[in-house]
């Protein structure tokens, strides 16, 4: 570990380490060995977000002092002077032709110049000792021609009864203040994308359960232990509302996994036996046994963490090509100004342009000067240097704080091409919140007892489409404290179809129309309209039999998001054809699609995942 000017840096961690202790009884015990790689890799991964603190507090205090000296040097330059009582006072003479004004300018602008702004010195010296000029050497010396020429204007004027300073120390010091200032707002730019990488490692939970098993399968201990020292093969236990300690393989039990910070898909996965499982995920609900398949520095999560690292600190083409300018605008810059400066110096040796362009208080080598400085001085914040890491930067961090991570100036040159985006529904074109909008009853019955003979069936389930019913019926039965459902006998959740039990000595089925049929159950006419009409409006139609007789319908829709219209227009406007590929079925896909005002032709529906990967990569390939 080396300490040089502030910022830390540390190599990449590795097992390797432990060598240095020469520790037999370290070595022992691997879960030790373990926990000190694990302790290596968060340090490493953290050393990012301390450089960025320590560059944030440092420029944040330099541009805070410049501005106490520069904001004064401003006043008394540009607007006290036209101010009568305080344009007197400036203008009293101290010495000759000095002035209060002057002098005061020259105190403040000085700190500014030499002291604040040293740190341009330092990048000028350190470019210019490896043979280059970069934007620090145009900087450190626009501001010091800047200021030396008010140095000598202003020891002329105590020297002179006759001449008329006039001096640009304003200049220097509030161009070092608003270049602090494009440095400050770069790095809290950039450490808004750091603080998103903070939350994506802090998602890994701290503690996992142990479980030891026997040759016969049964576990016989299970033990809480730091999640840093999961080894490969470990089996964890993973309770409902807490998160996957590690990447791996469950072997045993069934929940639905929120994976939504891996996939952005925020409705819940169903996760079986010999279903692979991410670390960091959420688990709703059920109990899960997980094999470690991947542990610390392997596992999808801390490959997205260093895969936002480097896409952070990796140029955009744009960014690449700027620098390469840069190498030859500095040296150009500095050439147009000598021209500049001699050109016009010539000129008036040669009386080349009237005398009367000459102000009173100068001569023809003054004039060709200041001409000279001001080339240099206006080329010193350069565009080329600043705006386009400062542009990246904000991209990024605007896109850190509202949940998306950018890969890096790539990505966002590459986005000004696309001329397509394709949109996910569930969750993404939707709340991903199911809730029952409509009831539809074919036989005389009270709403109330109907909906608590389903909630008593459905409650025992962990389908969101099932909490989405039994919510409702919380809402039938209105405020009560204890909300106690009937009891539920011989209870049976069919996988993608629905649920069945004995209810109040009464059989009830509640699921889709594959489920009725199977189970021998009559659908009616007027239930199937309405089967049709819901998946017409984008909604699942729920079938609820009771005694073998369909009594009911329930429409249950995922809302769609308030402002996804307004974004597909926006993208119309901008000329980008937006594509819905969705695993739903094709009627909701197209009610969806119109709502949000999205072509039918532009639609794909029933789609798997791998199909979804294959029609991202056939338009990349091709252009709607």
């Amino acid at each position: 570990m080396q300490l040089l000017f502030g910022y830390i840096f540390i190599p990449p961690p590795s097992s390797a380490f432990i060598l240095l202790f020469n520790n037999k009884d370290v070595w022992a015990n691997l879960r030790a060995v373990r926990l000190f790689d694990q302790i290596l890799v968060t340090f490493y991964q953290y050393r990012c977000h301390i450089t960025l603190l320590i560059a944030f507090l440092d420029y944040h205090r330099a541009f805070l002092w410049s501005l106490v000296f520069s904001v004064p040097v401003f006043f008394t330059s540009m607007v006290f002077m036209y101010i009568p009582g305080l344009k007197n006072v400036l203008e009293t003479k101290v010495v000759n032709m000095l002035s209060v004004g002057e002098v005061l300018r020259w105190a403040l602008s000085t700190p500014v110049q030499f002291i604040i702004g040293q740190k341009f010195y330092i990048g000028a010296y350190i470019a210019l000792s490896h043979g280059y000029a970069n934007m620090d050497v145009l900087i450190a010396l626009g501001t010091n021609a800047a200021y030396f020429y008010s140095v000598y204007s202003v020891l002329r004027a105590a020297t002179s009864p006759a001449f008329n300073a006039s001096d640009f120390f304003e200049t220097s010091s509030m161009l070092i203040s608003f270049i602090l200032l494009g440095k400050y707002l770069e790095v809290l730019a950039r450490g808004k994308t750091s603080e998103a990488i903070a939350k994506l490692m802090d998602l890994a939970p701290k503690t996992a359960t142990l479980l030891t098993i026997d040759d016969k399968g049964i576990v016989v201990n299970e033990k809480e232990v730091d999640s840093r020292l999961i080894q490969k093969n470990d089996v964890i236990k993973t309770i409902p509302g807490s998160k996957v300690a590690c990447d791996g393989l469950v072997i045993w039990g069934q929940s639905h996994i929120n994976e939504s910070m891996i996939t952005g898909e925020s409705r819940p996965v169903t996760k079986r036996t010999g279903d692979i499982v991410i670390g960091g995920t959420l688990n709703e609900n059920g109990v899960l046994h997980i094999k470690a398949a991947k542990v610390g520095s392997e596992t999808a999560l801390s490959q997205i963490v260093r895969l936002v690292e480097s896409a952070q600190m990796a140029k955009a083409p744009v960014q690449r090509f700027a620098d390469h300018i840069s190498k030859y605008f500095v040296p150009l810059v500095i050439a147009l100004s000598f021209c500049t400066w001699v050109s016009w110096f010539l000129a008036g040796m040669f009386k080349a342009y009237p005398r009367t362009w000459i102000p009173s208080s100068m001569d023809s080598f003054e004039l060709s000067l200041q001409f000279g400085i001001s080339v240099m001085v206006v080329a010193c914040p350069c565009a080329l240097g600043l705006a386009t890491p400062t542009a990246v930067m904000v991209g990024t961090g605007v896109g850190a704080s509202l949940g998306v991570l950018i890969k890096g100036g790539q990505a966002l040159q590459s986005a000004q091409e696309v001329n397509s985006i394709v949109f996910d529904k569930t969750g993404t074109l939707t709340i991903c919140k199911p809730m029952v909008v409509n009831t539809r009853l074919f036989k005389t019955m009270v709403p109330q007892e109907f909906y608590e003979l389903i909630a008593a069936a459905e409650v025992n389930s962990d389908h969101p489409l099932a909490k989405a019913i039994v919510e409702n019926a919380k809402k039938m039965r209105g405020s009560e404290e204890k909300l106690i459902w009937p009891e539920a006998l011989n209870f049976e959740s069919i996988t993608g179809q629905g649920v069945k039990a004995i209810i109040c000595n009464k059989e009830v089925i509640v699921g889709n129309k594959s489920l009725m049929l199977e189970q021998g159950i009559a659908i009616p006419v007027e239930a199937e309209e309405a089967l049709a009409e819901t998946t017409g409006l984008a909604q699942t139609g729920v079938l609820v039999s009771i005694d073998k007789e369909v009594i009911g319908v329930l429409a249950i829709s995922d809302p769609l998001k308030p402002e996804a219209p307004e974004v597909i227009f926006i993208l119309k406007s901008m000329n980008i054809e937006s594509m819905i590929v969705t695993g739903d079925n094709w009627g909701t896909a197209n009610a969806i699609a119109k709502q949000v005002g999205i072509d039918s032709k532009y639609v794909v529906a029933e789609a798997k995942p791998e199909q979804k990967a294959e029609k991202v990569k056939e338009l990349q390939s091709t252009s709607i």
